[in-house]
């Protein structure tokens, strides 16, 4: 999409993190060579395209900025087929951005996602790595308990003793917890 690509749409998702981190944004935002004003027209930009009556949805809107999927397969949730998506981001190389749908469908959610292979140690209770940990590396602990804030673009993990939240798959905080 003219204007918006990978690079871009890292600003857009810098700017929901930028609520609970503005010190690693800042940090990302330099390594993108970008800043702040450059931000905050990709996110209008990717709103714009959101709500644009003529533009592509779903799928498609992803892949008009992010290009063509990099991973795709189906998976089963139930009785229902589900088609996850993958694309690498450069901001997060040992990450993948993960967009699941139904076949031909609405989007249904999108996070980022460990990529396979990645260097980076498991999580455990005791080490959980801001800015490096995901959503799935933190629910795969032991006890852990997923919690639905209801906002498109946060999670939370409550595990041992703590809060971790995370902004769009990615783990922003951890905190005593649970509340």
């Amino acid at each position: 999409m003219r204007g918006l690509g990978r690079r871009e749409f890292c600003l857009v998702l810098l700017r929901r993190m930028a609520d609970s981190r503005p010190d690693l944004v800042t940090g990302a935002l330099v390594r993108l060579d970008a800043d702040r004003a450059e931000a905050r027209e990709a996110h209008r930009r990717w709103q714009a395209l959101q709500h644009s009556a003529a533009g592509p949805r779903g799928v498609s809107l992803r892949s008009a900025v992010l290009g063509p999927t990099e991973e795709c397969e189906e998976r089963l949730w139930g009785d229902v087929a589900l088609v996850v998506r993958r694309w690498a981001l450069p901001l997060w190389p040992q990450l993948r951005w993960e967009v699941v749908s139904l076949p031909g469908g609405p989007v249904l959610g999108e996070q980022l996602v460990r990529a396979a292979g990645s260097p980076l140690p498991a999580a455990t209770a005791g080490d959980l790595r801001v800015w490096e940990h995901t959503v799935g590396d933190v629910a795969a602990l032991p006890g852990a308990v997923q919690v639905d804030p209801r906002v498109a673009s946060r999670w939370e993990v409550h595990v041992a003793g703590v809060r971790a939240q995370f902004v769009w798959g990615l783990l922003q905080q951890v905190q005593p917890g649970p509340p």
